[in-house]
């Protein structure tokens, strides 16, 4: 198993169990274990004391021994991850046995993966949604390419990214991934301190020596030195054409100042390749992947934002026909009738779609129980359901929103920003400036009627 493999794992089994994933500081000490590195070696790699990285990892172990229900601590956590794969491929073939009847034979699945987080690229699970993935695929060739990728959490934003880069790499392109979840607070203290993270990240993605302080001119200002350096020593020191991954764009919308000149440098850089001067071939080397949740809501100039060009990817749910897939590829020979039995309480979002076919592959529930007035009260969708209601309750008046969208039987119309916050996080359906629940799980859960249950759930 290769460490990204293992920390994928990881990964995916934390979020199921807790919807939500390691820290930046628990990813590092577990990356540094996977490497077989020495706390002292962790903390110098990834710039901490090694006081606090045996202290994180104290915690973590801690955390993923109640996570895998058995002991892990920095010696056997690896043992314990192959066991835990070994366990699932022999359910898998013990899965394959279940189903003898020949008229209707049943797929021999794949050990199906916990649902959430970036679906893996060899993965039997991921589903296309056409024709987005052919264009995608087919934009990201052009010189100077943007695309953008916009979708509610969990809809599959950062899975058609990574398969994007994929194919990039396959054409010999040097690729980058970059979350700007792994910067921290401090990073967002101004403008200039946020771009030289930025570069730094870059050119230490793509194995460059960092120069930063070369080309920094605080006279000319962040945009400038960025694109300075970019232009002279990034894209100049990289032979193939570089295509920039940057995920979880949100996080830079909760700073309008650092935004809007951030922003409008990514503009320049992709109309850089278009002017047809000396420089234009060096920038049309890089082609960009930008891939957010929340609307855009900072003040952008229509001349100075990327989000008015380019390719533009808003993921849609999946059609029943999808799901029928989805289902047969966990190994359930569904009719259309089960797969609307499923969609009428999930509809077609790709994160609760999977996790119900997930437990259901696994024997933890049946389908009819899953069925509207059982599930808020069962464990497959417990734990999303809480997190939902925890990201509301920070935002009373959202909060307030949302239940009255819950309650109501007729589309309501709501305060705009209130809706697109609402539409980001999955829980409605925006049309025009009527809003109602995205499925009918969430209408029960945050209903007037379900307010006990939700003490229970």
């Amino acid at each position: 198993m290769s460490p990204e493999e293992a920390l994928e794992l990881v990964q995916n089994l934390v979020f199921a169990q807790n919807s939500k994933y390691l820290d930046n500081l628990q990813t590092a000490v577990l990356r540094g274990a996977i490497e077989n590195q020495t706390y002292e070696q962790i903390a110098e790699t990834y710039c901490f004391s090694s006081a606090h990285a045996k202290a994180v990892g104290a915690n973590l172990w801690q955390f993923l021994s109640e996570v895998f229900g058995t002991k892990v601590n920095k010696k056997n956590f690896q043992v314990v991850l192959q066991r835990r794969m070994g366990e699932c491929d022999t359910r898998s073939k013990g899965a394959s046995r279940e189903f003898p009847n020949p008229q209707s034979p049943r797929p021999n699945p794949q050990c199906p993966e916990l649902p959430g987080g970036q679906v893996p690229l060899d993965s039997n699970f991921y589903v296309e949604r056409p024709p987005i993935e052919k264009r995608s695929y087919a934009a990201i060739l052009e010189p100077g390419a943007l695309i953008r990728i916009h979708a509610p959490g969990q809809m599959g934003k950062t899975s058609l990214m990574a398969r994007i880069l994929h194919q990039a790499r396959q054409q010999g392109y040097s690729t980058v991934t970059l979350s700007f979840q792994l910067a921290g607070r401090e990073v967002f203290s101004n403008l200039d301190r946020f771009l030289q993270w930025f570069c730094a990240s870059v050119g230490k993605s793509l194995g460059l020596p960092n120069q930063l302080a070369d080309y920094w001119d605080d006279m000319l200002g962040g945009n400038y030195s960025s694109t300075d350096y970019f232009e002279k020593s990034l894209l100049a020191q990289i032979d193939s054409p570089v295509v920039l991954g940057l995920d979880d764009v949100d996080v830079v919308f909760q700073y309008p100042e650092i935004a809007s000149d951030f922003f409008g440098m990514l503009r320049a850089w992709y109309e850089k390749a278009k002017y047809g001067n000396s420089f234009s071939d060096v920038w049309k080397k890089l082609r960009l992947v930008v891939v957010h949740s929340t609307e855009v809501d900072i003040p952008l100039n229509i001349n100075q934002s990327p989000f008015n060009v380019g390719l533009s990817i808003e993921l849609p749910e999946f059609t029943s026909q999808q799901v029928q897939d989805l289902a047969r590829r966990h190994g359930l020979d569904w009719d259309a009738r089960q797969v609307k039995q499923l969609m009428s309480l999930v509809a077609g979002y790709p994160y609760l779609v999977r996790k119900g076919l997930y437990h259901i592959w696994y024997q933890d529930v049946t389908l009819e129980e899953l069925l509207p007035k059982s599930a808020t009260k069962g464990r497959v969708y417990g734990e999303h359901l809480r997190q939902q209601l925890s990201n509301l309750q920070q935002y009373p008046e959202l909060f307030s929103a949302f239940a009255q969208v819950a309650n109501s039987q007729t589309p309501l119309e709501l305060d705009r920003v209130q809706a697109l916050k609402l539409r980001s996080m999955g829980l409605v359906h925006l049309r025009g400036n009527q809003v109602t629940p995205s499925c009918d799980l969430y209408r029960q859960y945050f209903s007037a009627s379900s307010s006990f249950d939700r003490n229970l759930v």
